[in-house]
């Protein structure tokens, strides 16, 4: 059965039907959003999109609207294939000349893997992603270096990343979110979602409940440093994130509407990424701390991404908690040297961490610069910036994840651990000026 809104969200805007619909995802696909600080309406690049119950016997049509070339190069690995990318080849061969590239099992997102994709496509018009995060991220990242355009057919509802501009991929053993592409078409089947494993269900959760804390630093950063801050991403998630909290126990029965909540959540997340051209809205410490374990955990951490950010979100949660209810905040400038980084990273990571982070470290005369706004504005700050997190801690529990750490060194453990020493040199250090001019309190929505 067909749900009333499982049509291709594509339609050209008209006035009319602004006034007709408050579905956020149809008015940016039409182009009627209107941003909440400007006035003026939103445009998104990506063309179609597609949520239904099931989109079986669909696939070519949805293609078809895209307008690509003749040569898809149709990338999948042997689950996704066996998932999905078996029927969307089979319904695209009576028209494409299809490619068909399956990856070997657990692929790796990193400069090798995508080097190797780009010569396997070949001459391909366009691509054609039929995964979820790993195979979403190589597909974009190496379309966009070919220029040439994307769609993808999800297999899960595991993370937000599906539109964004943006592709997490390991350069020389350096993890890195990279400029890529939004893809022109999203397809998202909740029968196929549903029937994902339960990991990776609790994964698509994990990866939006970091709202809170993404949200928290991000307007502790502007209000200190003086970085760009803006509500839209925000407002995208304000009807739909509720709904997403109080179904997330409903995830795990195959219930179809709580799925199509996760998956409208994930897309609004991405979609906010890709309007202010920034992962900011979306990923803050929290995210730094897992790519930290990605990098460097021994043995390497077998937990999926977004049951890292879950786990990393409450303890950054914890902490923006136990920071936000001090008198007073204090930053010590940065003394670590080489010597320390290499040791900390290793030698191979060393020289490209100290590139990365030189901007953004605090020598004495920053710091004391930015004690003194902290000084000065620090009430301000708090009464604007406390998040809550409760109702994260909640819905994980309803959805199975433990909301304590773990007693055994597995990823929990070990993410939990790691804040602590990670999570603080992400709060502050960025390249942005710092704000000299008191904090403006008024107007701004609480987290």
């Amino acid at each position: 059965m067909r749900h009333a809104s499982d049509e291709p969200m594509s339609a050209p805007f008209s006035p009319a039907k602004q006034a007709a619909t408050t579905d956020r995802l149809q008015q940016l696909l039409e182009g009627s959003y209107i941003d909440p600080e400007t006035g003026a309406p939103v445009t998104i690049a990506t063309r179609s999109l597609l949520i239904a119950d099931s989109i079986a016997g669909d696939e070519s049509a949805l293609v078809d609207g895209l307008g690509f070339g003749h040569r898809l190069a149709v990338v999948s690995d042997p689950s996704t294939a066996a998932v999905l990318g078996a029927r969307v080849e089979a319904a695209l061969k009576g028209k494409y000349e299809v490619l068909s590239l399956v990856l070997p099992a657990d692929p790796h997102a990193d400069d090798v893997t995508v080097a190797k994709l780009r010569a396997a496509a070949g001459p391909a018009d366009a691509y054609i992603a039929v995964g979820s995060g790993t195979i979403n991220d190589l597909t974009k990242y190496a379309s966009a270096l070919d220029r040439k355009p994307y769609a993808v057919f999800a297999t899960a509802p595991s993370m937000n990343g599906f539109v964004s501009l943006t592709a997490s991929i390991t350069v020389g053993g350096h993890k890195s979110t990279l400029p890529a592409q939004p893809p022109a078409g999203a397809f998202f089947d909740l029968g196929v979602l549903a029937a994902a494993p339960e990991r990776m269900i609790r994964a698509g959760l994990g990866d939006s409940i970091c709202r809170t804390t993404a949200q928290a630093d991000w307007l502790l950063s502007h209000l200190l440093l003086g970085t760009a801050y803006r509500e839209l991403p925000f407002d995208l998630l304000r009807d739909d994130e509720p709904q997403l909290l109080a179904q997330a126990e409903a995830l795990l029965k195959g219930d179809l509407e709580a799925m199509r909540t996760l998956t409208r959540t994930l897309l609004l997340s991405g979609f906010g990424t890709a309007i202010v051209g920034s992962s900011a809205p979306a990923s803050q410490a929290e995210h730094l701390v897992s790519h930290y374990i990605d990098m460097l955990a021994q043995p390497p951490s077998p937990a999926l991404h977004g049951e890292q950010i879950a786990v990393t979100t409450l303890s950054v949660a914890r902490l923006q908690h136990a920071m936000l209810a001090k008198p007073r905040m204090e930053l010590a400038a940065d003394r670590e040297g080489a010597d320390e980084i290499a040791a900390r990273f290793g030698k191979e990571l060393a020289d490209s961490v100290l590139e990365e982070f030189a901007h953004k470290r605090l020598n004495r005369e920053k710091a004391d610069a930015l004690n003194h706004v902290l000084a000065r504005d620090w009430t301000a700050f708090v009464r604007v910036s406390r998040p809550c997190c409760c109702r994260s801690q909640r819905s994980m529990r309803r959805c199975g994840r433990p909301a304590r750490r773990a007693t055994q060194p597995t990823s929990a453990s070990t993410a939990a651990s790691m804040s602590r020493r990670c999570c603080m040199a992400a709060k502050f250090a960025t390249a942005s000026p710092c704000s000299t001019s008191p904090p403006p309190t008024a107007g701004w929505r609480r987290c």
